[in-house]
């Protein structure tokens, strides 16, 4: 059983959550960058993740998708980074409930309302967020007491939710409410985040 971090990533992807969080766990990784359409479709890396889709990373023989799971699994594993309330801790309800949040309904609601579509009012009980609004506002209801999700206690739960906030904010998707602005600029501030954006932009390729 590897104790090695293999993490599997590209610049241009979510991988950049992933990147940050092991930054601040501050254990060695090894990264092994893979390009759309060819090898991360390829046979060797669908047998890492069946989906051709990064990131992953590999830790004690086991693989491990999806950012969210990630983040969780890498601040129980190093619990010296002190990025994950304990199990007898009751903050790690709501630090749990935050990182589902932002893995479900947050994600589902800024995908939907990115490709136009949003549930009619009869039928917003269908869906885990109800309606995009509703989204927003209970998302700053995590952070507005801050500084971070847990109060004083930065963990994975900002690296996870924070990274989903800073790109709503970039890409439009996430209207500019001065909550999410201060939150994001404070948490990006962050010297493991900043290593981990100095990494990633080494690896995107220069235009042509």
């Amino acid at each position: 059983m590897s104790e090695e971090i293999v993490f599997y990533t590209n610049p241009m992807s979510r991988g950049r959550i992933v990147r940050w969080m092991l930054e601040e766990v501050g254990q060695p990784y090894r990264t092994e960058v893979l390009d759309y359409g060819t090898t991360m479709k390829a046979p060797a890396y669908l047998a890492i993740n069946p989906m051709g889709k990064v990131p992953a990373i590999r830790h004690r023989g086991v693989t491990v998708t999806e950012c969210a799971a990630i983040c969780a699994c890498l601040a129980d594993a190093f619990p010296q980074a002190g990025l994950a309330p304990a199990l007898d801790d009751p903050a790690r309800g709501t630090y749990l409930r935050w990182m589902f949040f932002a893995a479900g309904p947050m994600e589902a609601a800024v995908t939907a309302k990115s490709l136009g579509w949003q549930a009619p009012p009869e039928r917003q009980g269908m869906v885990g967020y109800g309606n995009f609004d509703q989204m927003v506002d209970a998302l700053e209801t995590a952070i507005e007491a801050g500084p971070f999700i847990l109060g004083e206690r930065f963990s994975a739960a900002d690296v996870y939710v924070g990274s989903q906030i800073g790109w709503g904010l970039q890409f439009k998707t996430l209207p500019e409410r001065p909550t999410f602005a201060a939150y994001a600029a404070r948490i990006q501030a962050r010297p493991a985040a900043v290593r981990a954006a100095e990494l990633d932009n080494a690896l995107v390729p220069n235009p042509a």
